[in-house]
């Protein structure tokens, strides 16, 4: 599925996560040192890097530095310090995530699934909303980097709302919108489509915001 570069001086944890990564699809390119991973980059372009903070020769941070000027590819960088501190340099270099050792593998694999997911040509059209992320050309839409399962009237109700964002739309206008102006039903049919969508949606449905005897709106900053 795509080219992940391992960055990781110690070997036996190296081979961990490239048997993760590869398990889940990847191929894996390793490097035991900074400079290693950087001579990888410049001759192999990569979809997502894993950089070990603690390396010989470069340190992670200063790896992620020079990645982030070479390209976008999502970078999460792993160490064993959990301080807060570190994790702002991190971010601050130009991570995009950052994992705490020890860790789990399949938290990671789904770390960077997300990741992938979210910097794919695919996503480069989407709309976003708080941990909402709507693909319209893929037609999905992810909660927290998960892509869940809407019907096709509840996806293309999630997407008028989302793409008018602060509006106001009466259960009649969103019927005319989304059903149609043919449609035969009740209005109360928006009501039970907006209650599933907000099941679905978690905490991340408060941004579907009811307007009492009027209709409803989408708040992305809710």
């Amino acid at each position: 599925m795509a080219k992940i570069l391992i960055a990781e001086d110690e070997t036996v944890m190296q081979d961990i996560i490239a048997d993760y990564m590869r398990r889940g699809g990847h191929t894996c390119f390793t490097a035991g040192d900074g400079e290693d991973a950087l001579m990888l980059l410049k001759t192999n372009p990569m979809d997502l890097m894993i950089l070990d903070v603690m390396m010989p020769r470069l340190d992670g941070f200063t790896v992620c530095k020079i990645a982030r000027e070479m390209g976008g590819m999502p970078i999460i960088l792993l160490t064993a310090r959990s301080g807060e501190e570190d994790k702002l340099r991190g971010y601050g270099c130009g991570a995009d995530d950052y994992m705490t050792k020890p860790f789990s593998p399949r938290v990671l694999l789904a770390k960077v699934n997300a990741l992938l997911r979210r910097s794919s040509p695919a996503a480069a059209g989407a709309i976003t909303a708080g941990k909402i992320m709507l693909h319209p050309n893929a037609h999905t839409v992810c909660l927290d980097g998960q892509e869940i399962a809407l019907t096709h009237k509840e996806y293309e109700l999630l997407s008028f709302l989302m793409a008018n964002p602060g509006q106001m739309f009466s259960r009649e206008q969103l019927l005319n919108r989304v059903w149609g102006f043919d449609f035969a039903g009740s209005t109360r049919t928006v009501d039970t489509h907006i209650k599933t969508l907000r099941q679905k949606l978690g905490d991340e449905g408060r941004h579907i915001v009811t307007l009492i005897r009027s209709g409803y709106k989408f708040e992305a900053a809710v």
